[in-house]
């Protein structure tokens, strides 16, 4: 008895220890945002969670899996458009579990899966679209891709909420096409809004004419008004010819006034 006293101690010790340990894993918190696949005996026994959970030590092994939405970026992806042009595509992806024990037992790593399937996804549904489709029609292409990857992702209680394409590069060749373009539409739009000015201007010339025609003293009273422009723009002294067909219209005038 004597020789086992100094063995006791270290005994007792380890045993307090280990009863520790068996607590400290069986007891668990679980946050709000938090669930725990819980295997008893390797067979799912259920989700547990938010809050205290008591689990049966060595019988029960646990998960702990995260119900918050997770943003994950899509790399960029070489995407071969419908009209046979190379571009490089990237997305953003934002999802979350909705059923946590079909994200542990129907996939090993919900997350690369999910990474996987949205980037097979964005080359299959864009490499389906024309060029001027993938830079005009984002919307539709965004719902388009949230459907498709949710869709292969829902057995494994995984709600993909949003998908949205980030940046399409263009290869610098067809930058340049563009950029030529672009300038091209600008020059053709101001050469069609030069021409219809001068078309207004025209027409409302041909009608000022028309009336001048009909009222000769219109046109005696517009030369007036242009040498009186002249001589208040000019310092120097400007002389003009009279015209006798001012003078008679003037005297026409004041005699039927008369």
């Amino acid at each position: 008895m004597t020789a086992l006293g100094p063995l006791l101690l270290p005994l007792l010790m380890f045993l307090v220890f280990a009863v520790l340990a068996l607590l400290a894993n069986a007891i668990r918190v679980v946050r709000e945002y938090e669930r725990l696949v819980v295997f008893r005996l390797g067979l799912l026994a259920g989700e547990r969670g938010p809050g205290l959970v008591l689990l049966i030590p060595v019988i029960d092994r646990a998960v702990k899996v995260g119900l918050r939405t997770v943003t994950m970026d899509v790399p960029a992806q070489d995407v071969i458009t419908k009209d046979n042009v190379s571009v490089k595509v990237n997305a953003v992806i934002y999802f979350r579990v909705v059923d946590s024990a079909r994200a542990i037992v129907q996939v090993e790593n919900f997350l690369y899966a999910t990474s996987q399937i949205a980037q097979t996804t964005l080359r299959s549904i864009l490499g389906e679209q024309e060029l001027d489709e993938l830079l005009s029609e984002r919307e539709r292409l965004n719902q388009a891709l949230q459907q498709v990857i949710d869709r292969q992702t829902e057995p494994w209680g995984v709600k993909v909420s949003t998908v949205e394409v980030k940046n399409v590069d263009l290869p610098q060749e067809m930058q340049r096409a563009m950029a030529r373009q672009a300038e091209a539409e600008r020059e053709r739009r101001a050469k069609v809004i030069a021409a219809e000015g001068e078309y207004q201007a025209s027409a409302r010339l041909t009608e000022a004419a028309a009336v001048i025609g009909r009222e000769p003293a219109a046109l005696q009273l517009r030369y007036l008004q242009t040498l009186a422009e002249i001589a208040t723009e000019n310092n120097s002294t400007t002389i003009f010819p009279v015209p006798i067909d001012l003078l008679k219209a003037l005297t026409t005038t004041a005699e039927r006034k008369g």
